[in-house]
């Protein structure tokens, strides 16, 4: 059985939204503007600011455009979007998950 108090690296509040990053760090400091930026990417301006409010996920296909765009690669993008959507997903599971038990089985 694996207790749930072995795993320790749980942040103890939500990863920032990888939108947000884009739009308070990337995007200033290539002082460029959201129209141009979706225009570069290849995407809408809404779905832009969409994806920079955190109003929506970064989709792999984004994560691509994005790694891309930046030079760093999409699964940065994806391991950003996963760790906020986990921590928002135990959030919202709260005690529920607390009845769920662990058998210790490892996926292979």
């Amino acid at each position: 059985m694996i207790d749930d108090d072995v795993i320790t690296d749980r942040p103890k509040r939500c990863p920032t939204h990888p939108g947000v990053i884009l739009r308070d760090s990337v995007l200033p400091s290539l002082r460029m503007s959201v129209t141009d930026a979706a225009r570069e990417l290849g995407v809408t301006r809404q779905t832009l600011h969409r994806v920079m409010s955190g109003d929506i996920s970064v989709s792999p296909a984004m994560a691509v455009r994005l790694g891309k765009w930046c030079g760093n690669g999409p699964a940065l993008w994806l391991r950003m979007q996963q760790a906020h959507d986990l921590w928002r997903a135990e959030q919202a599971l709260g005690d529920a998950l607390k009845e769920i038990p662990s058998h210790g089985v490892a996926a292979e």
